[in-house]
C-alpha cells in the first residue's frame, strides 16, 4: 500500500508563526499560528502547513481533502502523460482474413490508447519470394486503421519481412 505524504493541518501545526497563503494564492504574509488557524476556520477551510522547512513555514488556507484530491489525480494524469509505448503486431504473409481483423482491433486499440504500434510481417522459408504478398498485407491494415493510426514512414523492409510503425491521429 501506498502512503500518502503526511501534511500537518489545523491544530497539529507547531510552529508559532506561519507565512500564510490564502485559497486566492494571495500571501497574507507572516501571521501566528492561532490566528492563521483562526482565518481559515472562519472561512470554513483548514490551514495546511505546505512547506514546513521554509523559514517560517508556509501554510495555506484550503480544503484538505479537495487539495489531495487534485494532487493524486495530477499525479495521475503525469504518468498518463509518460506512457507512450511501441506495441508489435506481427503477422504473417498468409494470414487468415478473421485473425486479421483480430489484429487490427488489437491495433486499433493500442493506438486509440495513445500507443504506437509496430506492424511487421514476417517470412519464413519459400514465403521470401513473394515479398509483395507481405507488402500488401501491410498496405491492407495500414488502409483499415487509417481513421486511429498513420504512417510514421512507408512500409520498410527488414532482414525477415516488412515493418512499418503506426502513430496515433491526434483526436482519434
Amino acid at each position: 500500500m501506498v502512503r500518502a505524504p503526511f501534511y500537518k493541518i489545523n491544530e497539529r501545526i507547531r510552529a508559532p508563526k506561519v507565512r500564510v497563503i490564502d485559497q486566492k494564492g494571495e500571501q497574507l504574509g507572516i501571521l501566528a499560528t492561532n490566528e492563521a488557524l483562526k482565518k481559515a476556520r472562519e472561512k470554513g477551510l483548514d490551514l495546511v502547513e505546505v512547506a514546513p522547512s521554509a523559514e517560517p513555514p508556509v501554510a495555506k488556507i484550503l480544503n484538505y481533502k479537495k487539495w489531495l484530491f487534485q494532487k493524486e489525480k495530477q499525479k495521475k494524469e503525469k504518468k498518463r502523460e509518460k506512457r507512450s509505448e511501441l506495441k508489435e503486431l506481427r503477422i504473417g504473409p498468409n494470414i487468415g482474413d478473421h485473425d486479421l481483423e483480430r489484429r487490427v482491433s488489437r491495433a486499433e486499440d493500442f493506438l486509440k490508447a495513445g500507443d504506437k504500434v509496430k506492424l511487421t510481417v514476417f517470412f519464413r522459408g519459400r514465403q521470401r519470394v513473394h515479398p509483395e504478398v507481405g507488402l500488401e498485407k501491410i498496405n491492407r491494415v495500414t488502409k483499415l486503421l487509417k481513421e486511429v493510426g498513420k504512417p510514421e514512414k512507408d512500409p520498410a523492409r527488414s532482414a525477415r519481412g516488412y515493418e512499418v510503425i503506426l502513430v496515433p491521429v491526434k483526436g482519434g
